[in-house]
C-alpha cells in the first residue's frame, strides 16, 4: 500500500521540528540553572530552549511525582489513587503552561498481586526468587498434591506438557497441576487445569539452556484458578509432593487516563511525543518512567509560546505496565485521517537511568542484522539522531 500525500507532507514537516525537540530532550542541561524568565519567553530557537530545559526542572517533576505516590500506597500504577493523581498534575502543569490539554478514558483489565505464597515439606519458598504469582491468577489457598502433567525430564528441546486436555487424568480433581514450560501458552495450560478440575497449577521453568530461572508470566485474561511459576529446580523437586499454594489478587475491569498536551502548528502535520506515565505496583516509577513523563512534561512547558510549523502533540500514555495498553488503545481508535497527519512519534522511557549508552536504532535496517527496517518516517529519525 502506498502512502498518502498528506503522510508523506506530514513526514516531511514532522522530521524538520525532530532536531530541536531532540535536542532538547536529551541534551538537558546538568547543572546551569535556567536563566531568568524562562516561563515567559519565547523559546524559539534551539540554544534558547536549551537554556530553559534543565536538570534542575525536570528533577522539580519527579519530586512532584514522588509526593504523589508517598501519598497514594507507594505507587503510581494505572487505575489507582496514584496515577489519577499524577495525570491530574500533568494536566494541570500543561494547562498553566497554555498548552490545549485533552484526556482519553479508557477500560483496562487491572490485575494487583495482595499476597502470594509456595511451601512444601517445611521448606518456604522466596516470592519473586523460587515462585512467582502469574499476571492475572485467580485467588485461593490450597493444600494438595503436585501432580506431574506429561513432563519431558531431562529437558529436551520444547515440551508439550498442560498443551492438551487428553495431558490430564482423572486423578488431578482437586489437586495441583504441576506443568512445565514449552510449545503452548501459559493461559492455555491454566485454562487445562481448571477444565480438568485442578485446584490449583504450577508451571515450572522448561530447563533448557537459558530457561531455569523463575518464570514470570502472564495468563493473557483472568482465570478463576490459582496459578504461580516457578524456576525449574523448584518445580522439578515438587513433584508427587504435598504443596501449600497461597495466591490472593485483584483481577477487574478499571478505567484509567491517556493525557494529551497539544501546542497548534501551521501546518497539517504533527510532532508527536509520548512517555508512559504509570508504574508498577512495587514503587513510585520515578526512574520507569517518572523520568520520562518528566522530561517531556518540562519540555512542553516551555514549548507553548512559540510558532511551530508542525502541531507537537504530547502525550502520556496509560497502562502500559500492563502491555502499551493506553498508546494501543489511542492508535486503534484513531481516524485514519488523523493517524495520517503524524508524521513521527518519538518515545522517552526510563531517560535517568545512571547507567546509560548513547545508541541509535537502526532505522532503515543498513547493516541488515536483526529485525527488519521500521515503519516508514524511520529511516528520516535515524538520520537526525545521528
Amino acid at each position: 500500500m502506498t502512502e498518502s500525500k498528506l503522510t508523506r507532507r506530514s513526514r516531511v514537516v514532522a522530521v524538520g521540528g525532530l532536531a530541536a525537540l531532540a535536542a532538547s530532550l536529551l541534551a538537558v542541561t546538568p547543572a546551569a540553572a535556567a536563566p531568568p524568565g524562562c516561563d515567559n519567553r519565547n523559546n524559539n530557537s534551539i540554544d534558547k530552549l536549551l537554556e530553559c530545559v534543565t536538570v534542575e526542572g525536570v528533577r522539580e517533576h519527579q519530586q512532584a511525582l514522588q509526593e504523589i505516590a508517598d501519598a497514594n500506597a507507594g505507587n503510581r500504577v494505572s487505575g489507582s489513587s496514584g496515577y489519577d493523581a499524577s495525570a491530574a498534575y500533568v494536566v494541570e502543569q500543561a494547562e498553566a503552561a497554555g498548552l490545549t490539554v485533552t484526556t482519553q478514558d479508557f477500560e483496562f483489565p487491572f490485575f494487583q498481586i495482595e499476597n502470594e505464597a509456595l511451601s512444601s515439606g517445611g521448606t518456604e519458598y522466596v516470592a519473586g526468587t523460587d515462585f512467582a504469582t502469574m499476571t492475572f491468577s485467580g485467588s485461593g489457598e490450597v493444600t494438595a498434591t503436585a501432580v506431574p502433567i506429561d513432563l519431558q525430564l531431562p529437558p529436551a528441546g520444547t515440551s508439550t506438557s498442560g498443551c492438551e486436555a487428553t495431558d490430564f487424568t482423572p486423578a488431578v480433581a482437586g489437586q495441583i497441576a504441576l506443568m512445565q514450560r514449552g510449545t503452548c501458552t501459559f493461559g492455555v495450560k491454566a485454562a487445562n487445569a481448571l477444565a480438568a478440575g485442578a485446584a490449583g497449577a504450577i508451571i515450572f521453568n522448561s530447563g533448557v539452556e537459558g530457561a531455569t530461572e523463575v518464570l514470570q508470566g502472564t495468563l493473557g485474561e483472568p482465570l478463576d484458578l490459582p496459578v504461580v511459576g516457578t524456576s525449574f529446580a523448584v518445580g522439578t523437586a515438587l513433584q508427587n509432593a504435598s504443596v501449600t499454594l497461597t495466591t490472593a489478587t485483584v483481577s477487574e475491569t478499571r478505567t484509567t487516563t491517556n493525557v494529551f498536551a497539544e501546542k497548534p502548528g501551521e501546518t497539517d502535520g504533527v510532532l508527536m511525543v509520548g512517555a508512559h506515565l504509570d508504574s508498577v505496583p512495587e514503587g513510585p516509577g520515578i526512574n520507569d518512567n517518572g523520568s520520562g513523563s518528566a522530561a517531556i512534561l518540562e519540555v512542553a512547558t516551555l514549548l507553548s509560546k512559540p510558532k511551530t510549523d508542525q502541531t507537537i502533540r504530547f502525550a502520556w500514555w496509560g497502562a502500559e505496565e500492563l502491555g502499551l495498553l493506553g498508546a494501543e488503545y489511542y492508535v486503534a481508535n484513531l481516524p485514519a485521517e488523523e493517524l495520517a497527519r503524524i508524521g513521527a512519534y518519538l518515545n522517552f522511557d526510563m531517560v535517568g537511568s545512571p547507567n546509560f549508552a548513547r545508541f541509535v536504532y537502526d532505522g532503515d535496517d543498513s547493516d541488515v542484522v536483526g529485525a527488519p527496517a521500521g515503519p516508514p518516517g524511520s529511516e528520516a529519525i535515524e538520520d537526525v539522531f545521528e
